[in-house]
C-alpha cells in the first residue's frame, strides 16, 4: 500500500512538474505587479521551536524597540499574525514542506490555505510574502523537488484568484546545497541535478518579479573547514581577502562573496537581472566541541558587523548598485530545536527577552537588569533560608 501511494505521488509529481514547466515557458505573464516584500535592508527570522520564549505580543514590543521592520516566520501561526496586527512590521509567512505535495496537485487546496492563513489577516497584519517550502531543492527528498514548481504556481494563482497577488509575494528560499561550486564567486554555478527543477522555478519567479532567496552562512562554511578559511574573512574583520581573477574583484568578507556566487550562478542560467536576497544568515553563540567558531565573541562580532554592513545600504563587488538585504537567523535561542548545540543558540535574544550579546539592540529585559534580578532572587533565597534555620 505504501509503495503504491509513493508511486502515485511520483507519477503525479513528474506529470504536474513537466506540465507546469511547459505552461510557464509557453504563456508568459503580462501586467504583473511586482511586490516589494522588504522594507530597508535588515530583517530577522522569528523561529518558535521553543517552550520558553516571550508571547507574540511581547515580541512585537521587542521588534519595535529594536526598529526591526521585517520578519520571516516558518508557518502562518494565527496567534502571531493577530499579535502583529497594526504593528507596521512586514511579515513573510511560511508554507511548510509537508503541504507541498497536496497543494501541487490542487488549486482549490491552495486557495483554501490562503483563505485560512493569509486573507483574514489583511490588511491589518502586513503579510508581504509566502515562502513556499524551505530549502527544498538540493535536499534529501527528491520527490519534493518535483512538486515545488506546481505548488509555487498554485499558491500564486490562489493569490491572483483572491486579488492578493499585487500585495503578497510568492518565493521559496534555498540552501547552499543548490550550488555545485561557489569559489571563487565568479565560478558560482548550480548543481546539474538541481537545474531541471531550478530553471522553471527561476523562469516563473522572473515573470512575477520574485527575487532569489538564499540562506547564506559564513559560520557553516568556516565550521566545515576552519583550517583553510580565515576566521576574520568570515567575521567582516581586517584580512587579506580574496581576489577573483576572472572579474578582477577583491572580496574582504565571505558574506559578499556568497551573495555574488549566487548572482554568478543565476547569470549562467540566463537570469542576470534577478535580485538576490539573503533569507537566512547568522552565527551560533554556542556549539559542540566539533563546531569550530561557535562562541559568543564570534556571534557578537559577526552580527554586529553584518548589521553595520547592511545599514550602509550598498551593493556587492559584482553588483555594486544592487543594495544587499538580509534576514538574520534568528530572533531567539530555540531550546527545542533538534540537532547539534549550535542549532539552539543562534538567537540575538535569550528566552527571557534580554539580549544574548550587544549588537546595538535593547531587550525586553536589559542584561544588567537580568543579572540584578538574579542576584536579588539569590539573596532572597539565602535570607529565607537563614530565617528558617533561626526558627528551627
Amino acid at each position: 500500500m505504501v509503495l503504491c501511494i509513493t508511486s502515485h505521488f511520483k507519477m503525479v509529481g513528474f506529470f504536474t512538474f513537466f506540465l507546469c514547466s511547459f505552461l510557464l515557458l509557453s504563456f508568459p505573464f503580462s501586467d504583473v505587479l511586482v511586490v516589494q516584500a522588504f522594507t530597508g535592508t535588515y530583517g530577522v527570522n522569528y523561529g518558535r521551536i521553543a517552550d520558553n520564549i516571550p508571547p507574540p505580543e511581547s515580541v512585537v514590543t521587542l521588534l519595535k524597540a529594536a526598529k526591526i521592520k521585517n520578519i520571516r516566520i516558518y508557518d502562518a501561526n494565527h496567534d502571531v499574525l493577530r499579535a502583529f496586527r497594526g504593528s507596521g512590521i512586514e511579515i513573510i509567512v511560511g508554507l511548510g514542506n509537508e503541504y507541498l505535495r497536496d497543494i501541487s496537485v490542487s488549486q482549490d487546496r491552495a486557495i483554501e490555505w490562503v483563505k485560512l492563513n493569509v486573507e483574514p489577516f489583511l490588511p491589518g497584519t502586513l503579510i508581504r510574502g509566502i515562502a513556499v517550502g524551505n530549502e527544498v531543492l538540493g535536499g534529501v527528498d527528491v520527490e519534493l523537488w518535483e512538486v515545488l514548481v506546481p505548488a509555487v504556481r498554485n499558491v500564486y494563482n490562489a493569490l491572483d484568484h483572491l486579488r492578493l497577488s499585487d500585495r503578497v509575494e510568492v518565493s521559496s528560499p534555498h540552501s547552499e546545497a543548490v550550488f555545485a561550486i561557489t569559489y571563487p564567486p565568479s565560478a558560482g554555478a548550480f548543481k546539474e541535478s538541481v537545474l531541471p527543477y531550478m530553471r522553471p522555478l527561476l523562469h516563473f519567479f522572473s515573470q512575477i518579479g520574485t527575487p532569489f532567496y538564499i540562506n547564506a552562512y559564513p559560520f557553516l562554511a568556516y565550521m566545515s573547514d576552519p583550517a583553510h578559511i580565515d576566521l576574520n574573512y568570515a567575521l567582516f574583520l581586517k584580512n587579506p581577502g580574496v581576489y577573483d581573477a576572472k572579474t578582477k574583484l577583491h572580496y574582504d568578507n565571505m558574506f559578499d562573496a556568497m551573495v555574488d556566487a549566487s548572482y554568478a550562478a543565476l547569470e549562467k542560467v540566463g537570469f542576470s537581472n534577478m535580485e538576490v536576497i539573503v533569507s537566512e544568515t547568522g552565527w551560533a553563540s554556542k556549539g559542540d566541541e566539533n563546531e569550530a567558531g561557535a562562541n559568543v565573541k564570534n556571534a557578537r562580532t559577526y552580527n554586529r558587523n553584518l548589521k553595520k554592513r547592511l545599514l550602509k545600504k550598498k551593493g556587492t563587488p559584482y553588483r555594486p548598485k544592487r543594495v544587499v538585504k538580509a534576514y538574520v537567523f534568528a530572533l531567539f535561542n530555540e531550546n527545542l530545536k533538534p540537532g547539534p548545540t549550535s542549532e539552539r543558540n543562534f538567537g540575538l535574544f535569550k528566552a527571557d527577552g534580554s539580549i544574548s550579546y550587544d549588537v546595538g539592540f535593547t531587550g525586553l529585559i536589559p542584561s544588567s537588569a537580568s543579572s540584578v534580578l538574579g542576584s536579588i532572587e539569590l539573596l532572597a533565597r539565602v535570607v529565607c533560608g537563614a530565617v528558617v534555620l533561626m526558627l528551627i
